[in-house]
């Protein structure tokens, strides 16, 4: 599936079609270079599914927490930007989070690639030269 995001004022539409076409799944990688919009594409897709906490990129505690409402579940945000090893991942439990049912949305899961689900959603966000992002998975 192939979602194009032709300016910010679009992108709660596009959250809309990923959420739509998001299939079974529960843990999300999503790939992309820095500034590509990785965390604001998460973002907009935890305001569609009625987060209504400050949704904000976990770079230094590696993992937040939101709560939908008004039904209480949980989505999980990880950035392992910061992971120097993957003992870090291991000592935060990433199984408890990764195998709970909820969803999670990965940054930059190429460092953890061993560790993720075989059944992990692969999502791709590219800046394009046009000002667009693309988004694949």
């Amino acid at each position: 599936m192939q979602i194009t995001i032709k300016s910010l004022d679009g992108i709660q539409e596009a959250a809309r079609q990923f959420i739509h076409s998001m299939g079974p799944g529960k843990v999300f990688a999503f790939y992309g270079k820095m500034g590509a919009g990785k965390t604001t594409f998460i973002k907009a897709i935890c305001e569609e599914l009625g987060v209504k906490d400050v949704i904000t990129s976990p770079t230094f505690a590696i993992v937040n927490e939101y709560t939908t409402e008004p039904d209480g579940k949980s989505i999980f945000h990880f950035d392992f930007y910061r992971i120097k090893k993957l003992e870090e991942v291991y000592d935060m439990g990433y199984e408890d989070y990764f195998y709970s049912g909820a969803l999670c949305f990965l940054e930059w899961p190429e460092l953890i690639d061993d560790l993720l689900p075989e059944d992990a959603v692969k999502v791709t966000i590219k800046a394009n030269d046009d000002g667009t992002r693309t988004v694949d998975f």
